[in-house]
């Protein structure tokens, strides 16, 4: 009942790889190509394939249990999924002759028969012998897999005949198809099915390859497949061709052209490769390391696929060239930082003209590692190159390597900077020179617009040299000052006519009549009409006067800030507390003692009132403030007098 419940085992076919074999002198010092076709179809992931076999060994290594003092190899089996999803294993047998290292004939072997009869055998024994992997492993097999042939023996199938299509070494093709034809001859005599492998396609010399066709044409039932096991073209096809002929069932053997099957494979590869390195892309950081990206992707389907056709070695260059991407990025990101920040450290270190104007970069460097600010701009490395330190981390630490410094690049930073400073001089001078010709020109009156005047300097040496912003900024520069000179101007001459204002009322606001009535005596002054092109700034001026002189306060003095109110009271804040604290001290010092002419002007009695009240704050008209004892001369002028601007200028004490 067990056995009725098992499934059914996959049919198993044992399949013999034959081809040239022998001395270097029969075929050369390179082989056919069957070791690397076994290889690449039974183990065909790239880390698994080994390029090179060699069939020199020493007697220790022929007497092991991977050759087993044989001249054939076993090398395992594999399961393969048919097209009708039927699966089978095939057993894999290279037929080879191994060479003495000392004597360089072939190894003395239980089988004494030639190549040629001997790679004909269909029946196969060899007990204990080990699957082979690499050359590696004789000498070595406890660290390697082992599996041994099944039985000890096996019964062969089917053969792969393997004929080299590429230029070879030193080894003519005519001698190699004469050596196959007999080959064939022989193994036709075991009734097993044959297919040409014809190896090393990716080398293929053309003529080779047609021989080889032409060879097959001649026989009965014999296909050629064209392959490549270095770029694992057609090697599945050989053996599923093979197992097609061994098996009807699963239908005639597909023979895809080498070129195609090349550019399938190749497209495979080419995805593949694409996949990966997008997902190494995601790598940002360069200081990752393989170890623990690889660890992280081993289970990705895209990494296994590259990592299978491509092989672990090119995937971790892929990615040291990532890596080496990231960090010269990064680099070249610091790089272009410290250069952007060179002009601020140069103008910080070398700001005057003068200093470094006739200095060459050598004697300039020197310089500013004198300065005292040296450290705050650059910072002296102890290994350069800057680049190769662990200084390009330091994120947080802008300070520019000394070392930059030795590159054309910085250098030519620091040319541009001298001609900065001699075109920012220039530039400045030329400001000036234009200011004093916008000064010359007398036409030009405060609030002209620049549109008008603009045509007047055109040919102005200094106007062609500067640029539009900067003329504007000048042309701005000279309207506030001769805008300020003329309403300064304008008010002196509002002071001059004070008459005009004597009969408004007080506390009153002026009428129409009476406004118009000074507009038309002011309007024949000169400093009346300089302001004509600033009408709404003079009315404004003109009524700020009128409430000054009848509500004279400290929010509509004329004088701002200046006002004097306003500083007197800045003073006594200031200084009253110190009064008492040291009077007595002071007043023994009579070298310390000032005068000070203060004006107090107000209406109804409040500047006598403000007067009085300072007095009594101080002793004998003297006040101390700063450490200094200051002499008082009180003015107080009431504002109800029609003639109290008369008498302000009237007055000699300057105030």
């Amino acid at each position: 009942m067990m056995a009725k419940n098992k499934e059914p085992r996959p049919p198993s076919y044992t399949i013999s790889v034959v081809g040239l074999s022998g001395t270097e002198k029969d075929k050369g010092n390179c082989g056919v190509g069957k070791s690397c076709l076994c290889n690449r179809f039974v183990r065909s992931k790239a880390d698994e394939y080994y390029p090179e076999h060699t069939s020199v060994l020493s007697t220790i290594d022929f007497g092991g249990r991977v050759v087993n003092n044989d001249h054939f190899l076993y090398w395992g089996d594999i399961t393969l999924n048919g097209e009708d999803g039927v699966e089978c294993k095939i057993h894999v047998i290279e037929q080879t002759e191994f060479i003495d290292d000392q004597t360089f004939l072939p190894h003395r072997s239980t089988n004494l028969q030639p190549y040629i009869k001997r790679a004909a055998a269909s029946k196969l024994q060899s007990a204990e012998k080990l699957m082979y992997i690499c050359t590696d492993q004789l000498g070595l097999e406890q660290d390697f897999e082992q599996k041994q042939m099944p039985e000890g023996k096996l019964n062969v199938d089917g053969f792969l005949l393997c004929i080299d299509v590429s230029q070879g070494c030193n080894r003519k093709f005519d001698d190699q198809l004469k050596f196959v034809n007999n080959l064939f001859v022989q193994l036709s005599k075991s009734k097993k099915p044959v297919i040409i492998a014809a190896t090393k396609c990716d080398e293929c010399v053309d003529h080779y390859l047609r021989e080889v066709q032409a060879f097959a044409s001649n026989k009965k039932n014999l296909l050629v497949v064209e392959t490549s096991a270095r770029l694992n073209v057609n090697i599945e096809t050989c053996f599923t061709a093979l197992v097609q002929m061994l098996d009807k069932t699963r239908g005639k053997p597909k023979i895809i052209p080498y070129l195609d099957a090349f550019k399938t494979q190749r497209q495979l590869v080419v995805t593949a490769t694409d996949k990966f390195e997008k997902l190494v892309q995601t790598v940002r950081d360069y200081h990752a390391t393989w170890k623990t990206v690889s660890n992280k992707l081993k289970n990705h389907p895209d990494y296994e696929e590259y990592i299978n056709l491509e092989g672990t070695k090119k995937a971790r260059n892929t990615f040291s060239k990532h890596i080496e991407q990231l960090k010269q990025e990064h680099i070249r990101k610091r790089r272009e930082e410290y250069i952007n920040t060179l002009p601020r450290a140069f103008n910080t270190l070398l700001p005057n003209l003068e200093e470094i104007e006739h200095l060459n970069w050598s004697e300039a460097l020197k310089l500013m590692e004198k300065r005292a600010d040296f450290q705050l701009c650059f910072v002296v490395l102890e290994k350069t190159p800057w680049d190769e330190t662990d200084h390009i981390d330091k994120i947080n630490d802008r300070r520019i390597p000394f070392d930059l410094l030795s590159t054309l690049e910085a250098e030519k930073v620091y040319q541009n900077h001298v001609q900065h400073l001699i075109s920012e001089k220039r530039r400045v001078e030329m400001k000036e020179k234009f200011k004093k010709t916008l000064e010359k020109i007398q036409f030009i009156s405060p609030g002209q617009p620049w549109e008008e005047v603009m045509c007047f300097v055109m040919e102005d040496e200094a106007f062609k040299y500067i640029t539009e912003a900067d003329s504007k900024e000048v042309y701005s520069r000279h309207q506030r000052e001769i805008v300020e000179k003329a309403k300064e101007e304008f008010q002196e001459m509002l002071f001059e006519h004070s008459e005009l204002f004597y009969d408004l009322d007080l506390n009153a606001t002026p009428s129409s009549d009476k406004m118009s009535e000074i507009h038309t005596v002011l309007s024949e002054e000169p400093r009346y009409k300089a302001l004509q092109k600033l009408a709404p700034d003079r009315e404004s001026l003109l009524l700020k006067h009128i409430g000054f002189v009848y509500h004279p306060t400290k929010e509509t003095c004329l004088s701002g800030q200046n006002c004097m109110d306003i500083k007197v009271e800045q003073l006594l804040a200031s200084s009253l507390l110190q009064l008492d604290h040291g009077r007595l001290r002071l007043y023994h010092d009579s070298t310390n003692i000032d005068k000070v002419n203060l004006f107090i002007l107000g209406k109804d009695g409040l500047a006598q009132e403000l007067a009085n009240e300072i007095r009594t704050q101080s002793t004998d008209d003297e006040y101390a403030l700063d450490g200094k004892i200051y002499e008082l001369d009180l003015r107080p002028v009431d504002a109800n007098s029609p003639y109290f601007l008369t008498l302000l200028k009237l007055d000699r004490i300057i105030p």
